[in-house]
């Protein structure tokens, strides 16, 4: 996947309001692989709606959303599956990790998937983002902190050509988001990976192509 391309996008339940001044909704916009984006917003103006809307898990909105050329509204069950395991990451807000599983088992459930990352550098990340001591603790005992970046290194863990991180840092201090920026931009250059960011004000610093206010 090269291009993700919004048009005229906007969630169903801003439709009856009667201005919206966005540089996302009701726009025509280009993302492109490759390149990185932040999308700046404020707390409900629809950030995480239109992650859930590229990932396809929600349909509730006007306009079209196309990969390179097809709209998704027309990709099938299956094609989902494939998209979501070699060409879309995400680390959602609500981050959705599974709190019965120790954190590595959380990692693993994703990695097997493709078999894209070693064990061993699976535990590399973990050493890397601080937290080598929980990699064997229920991800339900770990703080929402701790657990962030387990999604983090979750989110890393697969092939991809566009990588979406909503809030990623919220609840990381500034060393600690250093370090995610560094190990995102090394797996997105790897991957030549378009990186897109959403934040209510705390993102990673990273040299972004292009900024949009949601």
């Amino acid at each position: 996947m090269n291009h993700i391309r919004l048009q005229q996008t906007l969630p169903q339940a801003f439709a009856r309001r009667d201005a919206i001044t966005s540089q996302i909704w009701h726009q025509d916009i280009i993302f492109s692989k490759g390149k990185r984006y932040l999308i700046e917003a404020a707390s409900g103006t629809g950030k995480s709606s239109l992650c859930s809307y590229i990932y396809g898990y929600r349909r509730d909105y006007q306009g079209i959303i196309n990969f390179d050329e097809r709209n998704i509204r027309s990709f099938s069950v299956n094609e989902w599956v494939d998209i979501r395991k070699h060409s879309l990451s995400i680390l959602f807000q609500e981050l959705r990790i599974f709190p019965e599983l120790t954190a590595l088992e959380n990692i693993l459930l994703k990695n097997r998937l493709t078999n894209y990352k070693k064990n061993k550098e699976i535990i590399t990340l973990f050493e890397a983002i601080g937290i080598p001591d929980k990699i064997n603790e229920r991800a339900g005992k770990l703080s929402f902190g701790q657990q962030q970046r387990v999604a983090f290194i979750r989110s890393l863990c697969q092939p991809f050509d566009f990588i979406f991180l909503d809030e990623p840092i919220s609840h990381l201090d500034n060393e600690n988001s250093v370090i995610m920026s560094a190990l995102l931009m090394e797996e997105a250059g790897k991957q030549g990976a378009g990186v897109i960011v959403t934040s209510i004000g705390k993102h990673p610093e990273l040299e972004y192509d292009e900024t949009f206010r949601l």
